[in-house]
């Protein structure tokens, strides 16, 4: 009995590293993406900024 429940969960553990794996690209390429923006509009605000 122990030995099945070991085995579920190694398999659900094993489930969970592979879907790590399969979705970090894809959650940093959107975080990269997200990143440049808001700099980008950071420097645009800070170049077009009024000094009175």
């Amino acid at each position: 009995m122990f030995s099945a429940i070991l085995t579920w969960a190694g398999a659900i553990l094993g489930i969970a590293v592979l879907l790590a794996m399969a979705f970090g690209p894809v959650v940093a390429d959107f975080d990269a993406g997200r990143f440049k923006r808001h700099f980008r509009r950071r420097a645009h605000r800070e170049n077009h900024s009024e000094v009175g």
